[in-house]
């Protein structure tokens, strides 16, 4: 089944962002895209894997602490 295409507009906006910032992913080829003609379409599945993959995960730290007797 095809993946809904969406203008930069809605990929913005499903991304919190503005199309700006969509546009400059185009540009600097960070996220999958398709032209046609002058117009350019993101796939859906394309920003989920743009957000899986700039996704960080958090490091769980185990606090030591120092100065204590035994």
């Amino acid at each position: 089944m095809a993946d809904r295409l969406l203008t930069v507009a809605e990929a913005g906006e499903m991304l919190g962002t503005g199309e700006r910032f969509v546009r400059r992913l185009i540009a600097e080829r960070r996220i999958r895209y398709v032209k046609l003609g002058r117009l350019v379409r993101i796939p859906e599945s394309a920003v989920a894997e743009y957000v899986e993959s700039s996704t960080v995960e958090p490091v769980r730290r185990v606090r030591v602490r120092y100065g204590k007797a035994a």
